[in-house]
């Protein structure tokens, strides 16, 4: 591995941006090979929070 990469989010409006967020972290330089991606959820009584790991090298 030569990285890791966290996406969280824990409001509504976060969540629905994050998948934007991460095609952009994707699609710059330099290119990344995926190795590993880990998603995961937790919640209190008022927030939802999602958290997805990228693990990863970058290709040359």
């Amino acid at each position: 591995m030569e990285g890791i990469k966290v996406f969280s989010a824990s409001k509504a409006k976060e969540r629905v941006a994050l998948g934007d967020r991460i095609n952009e972290w994707l699609g710059s330089a330099p290119p990344k090979e995926i190795r590993n991606v880990s998603i995961t959820q937790s919640s209190d009584e008022e927030f939802h929070c999602l958290t997805i790991t990228f693990w990863y090298r970058t290709r040359d």
